[in-house]
């Protein structure tokens, strides 16, 4: 009965120790935000918003860090990491976008060119040079 009584007080200390601290966590979602911004998040409002909600989800972990909520702030960190992340493919995406629309619109502006083609040869087993005039072609028999 003794030794239930202390395996059952080992796992009550043990289910109250405070997580470690998510300094790794949050360093990842910092990283992830300027990554953000260096792709250019901020010119795309639904990547802008995803990367503010970030920034928030940071301060809110590092707050409860502060306070000794590791957990919380654990989760928080790791929200703020997909978040900053999401912005990141969003402004990919955009500019992805924008890359294909300038090239649809050259090419459009272009009119479709194609380069020139040789001209098709006669029916008659002539070909024609570029001046118009008929040449037979040479047969060699041996």
């Amino acid at each position: 009965m003794r030794t239930g009584f202390l395996s059952g007080l080992g796992l009550l200390a043990i289910g109250c120790a405070s997580a470690p601290a998510p300094t790794e966590q949050i360093a990842s979602s910092l990283a992830a935000v300027r990554g953000a911004e260096e792709a250019g998040a901020l010119q795309v409002p639904e990547a802008a918003l995803h990367m503010k909600l970030a920034e928030e989800q940071i301060e809110q972990a590092q707050a409860l860090m502060s306070d000794d909520d590791n957990e919380r702030a654990a989760d928080l960190a790791v929200r703020a990491y997909q978040d900053a992340e999401l912005a990141i493919a969003l402004a990919r995406e955009n500019e992805a976008r924008l890359k294909l629309e300038q090239f649809a619109q050259a090419n459009q502006s272009a009119g479709g060119e194609r380069p020139m083609a040789a001209p098709p040869p006669s029916s008659t087993g002539q070909t024609q040079p570029s001046g118009g005039q008929t040449q037979p072609r040479s047969t060699t028999t041996n």
